[in-house]
């Protein structure tokens, strides 16, 4: 259970919509990880390394490793969420996550997602190219 509430650095802004929920109208547990996913992309893409850009330019891609999960209020259809991220630790060929979902500034779910870097072609484990680890490193938020 991700234990430290951290306002996150960077905002997704999403709706729920039908396919997104269940026949109650609530979201369905699995469609938080496409969220999830979008957000950490988009915060990539914010930096300046889009996954199209890492992929080709720098023959990696971030595949998740590990996640931690506590969802503690439903999000229901029509509702707009903002997904946050925030990079919380970056070593030599993972990183750690820290993310969140809100609605109108109700923490709605906390999330722990580690990455693994790898190579594009044989989805090896590889370390992160030592320029994109450095701005990466020094994005880091405790």
């Amino acid at each position: 259970m991700l234990t430290v509430e951290i306002e996150p650095a960077f905002s997704w802004p999403t709706r729920v919509y039908w396919e997104d929920t269940d026949a109650g109208g609530v979201v369905y547990h699995a469609q938080y990880l496409a969220f999830l996913e979008r957000a950490r992309s988009e915060w990539m893409r914010a930096q300046g390394y889009g996954q199209e850009l890492l992929r080709l330019e720098h023959g990696l891609v971030f595949a998740v490793r590990a996640m931690q999960i506590d969802f503690l209020k439903p999000a229901r259809l029509d509702d707009a969420l903002q997904v946050g991220a925030s990079l919380h630790e970056c070593r030599r060929a993972s990183a750690v996550f820290a993310q969140d979902i809100r609605r109108d500034g109700e923490l709605l779910l906390t999330a722990q997602v580690r990455v693994a870097a790898l190579d594009r072609r044989g989805f090896r484990p590889r370390a992160i190219p030592q320029p994109l680890y450095d701005e990466l490193k020094a994005l880091e938020r405790a």
